[in-house]
């Protein structure tokens, strides 16, 4: 967070309240001004105009009180918890009339953790979820939804109970079915052959199983019912999927989520306007990717985004670029063509 505010407004003063190493690491990479222990952290509220809140969730619930008592009139509050209901009713309980709270969920993330792993750009097109009090001025409302902004998210407010609910059902309970099937698979008596064979369908569906435990226990926690409830429901629609595997009879179900997964705006990729891709078969080999770069660079055409897919080591692979206009990837692929390269676009 330092490190994307620092990057939009280098003139924020910026002051970090953690443990020794954590300071230092932050001090080190430029995404705070100042340290402060966090055994002394009123020093560093006191004369806060925003207070954000990143700590473990039922930390973030503890602190909360003694920071409504510390900051100075005026000054706003917010959180990056991964749940809301609670850090939500804390706040309500214990916030003074003229300072402020908004609660906040980035939903932007990785499996690294600590500030070897900071990235300025992380929060670069993610949606981030505002959940202000009832009687949050529309003015404070607007700042914290102009710095959400600035760093480059997409801010939506909504009510606490309607993100955790969501949450359940699009983070927390995929993260449970993630560690659930990489654990199923690596049962005592398993065959080693099933990590080995384990292709790219089932790496993408358990990336999140390497997510550290500590992280999700508060999660696990505060929102147990939303989770509890979506669960049953998973569970209720697998019996019936098993149900169905004997007759089979699993066409209308490969239809309706085929249908639905398709709604999901595929061309976004996580970025607020829709692009548009170009797939490039290409030889695995040094400087490729600078043989492309370079021929869209002279012809002043901007890649907004790049992935390698796929690659057989030592034959060939394929690259993901994308564009912003259809007529920048058109123009891509003659280029491309001219130069030896087969593409084929993505709808």
């Amino acid at each position: 967070m330092g490190l994307a505010i620092k990057r939009k407004q280098p003139d924020t003063t910026i002051t970090g309240i953690s443990s020794p190493g954590a300071l230092e690491g932050a001090l080190a990479v430029g995404a705070i001004d100042k340290a402060v222990r966090k055994d002394r952290f009123e020093q560093g509220i006191v004369n806060a105009d925003l207070v954000i809140l990143c700590n473990p969730i039922q930390e973030i619930i503890q602190r909360l009180p003694e920071v409504a008592a510390t900051v100075k009139p005026g000054a706003l509050i917010t959180d990056a918890g991964s749940t809301k209901r609670q850090i939500f009713e804390k706040a309500k309980s214990c916030m003074e009339s003229d300072r402020y709270f908004i609660g906040g969920h980035p939903m932007a993330g990785s499996e690294s953790r600590g500030v070897q792993a900071a990235d300025a750009l992380l929060f670069e097109n993610a949606v981030y979820v505002l959940t202000p009090l009832e009687n949050t001025p529309e003015e404070i409302q607007k700042k914290m939804i102009s710095l959400v902004e600035c760093i480059g998210a997409k801010a939506i407010v909504i009510p606490p109970d309607l993100h955790d609910m969501i949450a359940a059902a699009v983070s927390h309970v995929p993260q449970l079915l993630a560690v659930t099937l990489m654990n199923l698979i690596s049962k005592p008596g398993k065959s080693s052959l099933h990590l080995k064979l384990a292709a790219g369908g089932f790496r993408d569906m358990t990336r999140i199983a390497s997510s550290p435990y500590d992280i999700w226990e508060d999660i696990f926690t505060t929102n147990q019912q939303a989770i509890l409830d979506t669960l049953g429901e998973f569970i209720k629609d697998l019996q019936q999927v098993k149900s169905k595997i004997k007759i089979p009879d699993l066409s209308a179900d490969f239809d309706q989520a085929n249908k639905q997964r398709l709604s999901i705006p595929r061309d976004t990729k996580g970025f607020i306007r829709p692009h548009f891709d170009l797939l490039i078969r290409v030889e695995d080999k040094p400087g490729i990717i600078a043989t492309l770069s370079t021929a869209l660079t002279d012809a002043e055409i901007n890649i907004k985004d790049i992935e390698v897919l796929k690659v057989r080591e030592g034959d060939a692979g394929t690259i993901r670029l994308s564009f912003e206009t259809p007529r920048a990837r058109k123009q891509a692929q003659s280029i491309f063509k001219v130069i030896g390269f087969d593409s084929r676009l993505v709808k």
